[in-house]
């Protein structure tokens, strides 16, 4: 896979994992509908974490719940060990 490839896919999920936790915030605000917690660490998990970690530093949303942020954490592990084991795992050849 492309290094562009790669960059815009974390770009696109970013972008909308910030958006998911925006719009969980407004819910939480205005006491409507939220954002289960699980969708947010899918939306990590899947490559969002960059726009996870925007969106609870510049909204302060989700950064003090402390269950949430080990689970965050984890699935940015998760993600990294992912990538890495694509990149540089012999037997993810047939992947790339």
């Amino acid at each position: 896979m492309s290094l562009l490839v790669i960059v815009s896919f974390y770009f696109i999920a970013s972008a909308f994992t910030f958006i998911a936790y925006a719009l969980d915030k407004s819910a939480a605000r205005n006491q409507r509908w939220r954002v289960s917690e699980n969708t947010l660490h899918l939306c990590s998990l899947i490559g969002g974490w960059p726009g996870a970690l925007a969106a609870q530093r510049f909204l302060r949303h989700k950064s003090n719940k402390a269950s949430f942020q080990r689970m965050f954490w984890m699935t940015v592990a998760i993600n990294a060990g992912a990538i890495a084991w694509l990149e540089f795992s012999p037997a993810a050849h047939y992947l790339r």
